[in-house]
């Protein structure tokens, strides 16, 4: 089928290049010429073949609303517009309601894969009315792996964008453990190889998984991660998971703690952490100094 897609960065060019391979027309604009098929979204819409499909993949909040506030006024009623970042679910009901009074039809399609994802295929999680998912379908098959999987219409609009945010914060919850479990054997003086005990999880047990194995691949190249600032950014989801659990009262632990980490990582020194070497200072003398810096040294009177 044909189809429009918005963004040609580094997860929609991929996707773009993934579909025509598998015989699709994909017709690209990205604000970058040199990887643009078309030089605005007016040109987009006139080279597309109504009732059109246009595929965003463009950073989510305001540069989105942006996108998708301009598309409205060059497409047309029956054409279909699938939001392919990361919006907040609620973003998307809102929008839905607003492009149906233009007849404009809309989904909501969470992506997981990453850079890997034209090699090995995309998960897809997709909502929206179930006309509108099935005319889009043959693009979802193209994008998703070819042994088969990873695909599924979640629900109404929205609810592509709720699985794919659950789905990332259980992601950070994943990841946390891992980096826990490696801090807590290199720190030790009993595991000698801490990167080949990873690798050897990589088969037969239980914590096997594609992030492990880009962990073994991350520790080949660097067994140390000297190269690595200990610092990790949050892209929202991990964010909106805590705040949805909220919601509807669910607990969550795991992936509160696990967001949590990431905000202590962006902190040198941790305001929290004063307050609690100042406190068993005060009832223990616990001193630790910026002169000292050492946990262990004996205490001062």
């Amino acid at each position: 089928m044909q189809l429009g897609m918005v963004g040609l960065g580094r997860m929609g060019g991929n996707m773009a290049a993934r579909l025509r391979d598998k015989g699709h027309d994909v017709v690209g604009f990205d604000f970058d010429p040199d990887v643009r098929d078309v030089a605005s979204l007016g040109e987009l819409a006139e080279r597309l073949t109504a009732p059109r499909v246009v595929w965003l993949m463009v950073p989510a909040g305001e540069p989105t609303q942006k996108t998708i506030t301009e598309l409205a006024e060059v497409l047309e009623p029956g054409d279909l517009i699938i939001e392919g970042g990361n919006s907040h679910y609620v973003d998307d009901r809102r929008r839905a309601d607003e492009l149906k009074e233009r007849g404009i039809r809309y989904l909501d399609a969470g992506v997981s894969g990453g850079v890997w994802g034209r090699e090995n295929g995309y998960g897809i999680m997709v909502g929206g009315a179930a006309e509108d998912v099935q005319r889009a379908e043959p693009v979802f098959r193209a994008l998703t792996p070819d042994e088969g999987g990873g695909y599924v219409h979640a629900g109404g609009v929205g609810a592509g964008h709720f699985v794919k945010m659950v789905h990332n914060g259980i992601e950070y919850g994943m990841m946390q453990a891992f980096a826990e479990g490696y801090e807590l054997m290199a720190a030790s003086d009993i595991v000698d190889d801490v990167p080949g005990t990873f690798d050897s999880w990589r088969e037969g047990t239980v914590v096997r998984s594609w992030l492990l194995d880009l962990l073994v691949r991350a520790l080949r190249e660097d067994p140390d991660l000297e190269s690595i600032r200990g610092y990790a950014q949050d892209s929202g989801e991990g964010r909106w998971t805590v705040q949805a659990a909220v919601d509807h009262a669910v607990p969550a632990p795991v992936i509160s703690a696990a967001l949590f980490a990431r905000f202590a990582s962006r902190q040198e020194d941790s305001p929290a952490m004063k307050v609690v070497a100042a406190l068993r200072n005060q009832f223990g003398g616990h001193a630790v100094t910026r002169a000292t810096d050492d946990p262990g040294q004996t205490p001062r009177a």
